[in-house]
């Protein structure tokens, strides 16, 4: 899924400000710093699903048999090649 850099960033504001208004978290870094760190891990993460799902529909191209992207079992195979992507990470 792609994200402009904003929303990201909105995010990461939001993550942050959510974590300072939570009474059991203490930080030890100011709040950009923590900011700055969310954003990172967010990116990351994004990058990673992009990873699973461009590796998914590899597979799905790869069948033998054309496979018509938006049929059924397009979809049936989608959600199982990304979840056999997932589970490769230990997730």
């Amino acid at each position: 899924m792609r994200i402009t850099p904003d929303k990201l960033n909105k995010l990461a504001h939001t993550i942050a400000d959510t974590l300072a208004e939570t009474p059991e978290c203490d930080f030890l870094e100011d709040r950009n710093t923590i900011r700055q760190e969310a954003r990172k891990i967010l990116t990351k993460l994004l990058m990673e699903e992009m990873r699973i799902d461009a590796a998914a529909k590899q597979k799905i191209a790869s069948q033998r048999k054309i496979i018509v992207e938006g049929s059924q079992e397009w979809d049936i195979l989608y959600r199982k090649y990304y979840n056999d992507e997932v589970k490769k990470l230990g997730i």
